[in-house]
């Protein structure tokens, strides 16, 4: 049951980001699936270190106010392990969209960490790195 019960929790946090035909995302969720003082990490040159607020205040601009549109991400493939109340899932993900007029597509590898909380599974912390 766990592993369908992070499946889950995955894929609404892939698919918080989802603005496609118009509909608004819903970023804010994230705020629901991650534990409070969750982190929140960018690798890369634009290594960046974030709480939840500062991670979801600037998508939420970017995907409401018309320069992103048309966007969604996806995983491609994922391995996770579970172990008690804790798990870890690595995985790849594609992103496709419409930026500032251009469309655009990319993916990385995005790595989450999970525990079981007294309300169920949680996200702890997640990175991700993108393909350039």
């Amino acid at each position: 049951m766990s592993k369908i019960e992070i499946d889950a929790i995955a894929a609404e946090f892939f698919g918080a980001f989802d603005n496609r035909g118009g509909k608004a995302a819903d970023v804010a969720r994230i705020r629901r699936l991650v534990i409070p003082g969750g982190v929140i990490v960018l690798t890369g040159p634009k290594y960046t270190v974030y709480t939840v607020d500062e991670f979801i205040e600037p998508r939420e601009r970017l995907l409401a106010d018309g320069r992103l549109v048309e966007f969604s991400e996806w995983e491609t493939s994922e391995r996770t392990e579970i172990a008690g109340d804790i798990a870890s899932r690595f995985g790849e993900y594609r992103k496709a969209g419409i930026l500032d007029g251009e469309p655009f597509e990319g993916g990385g590898t995005k790595t989450i960490q999970f525990v079981r909380t007294p309300e169920g599974w949680r996200i702890a912390a997640f990175s991700w790195y993108d393909q350039p």
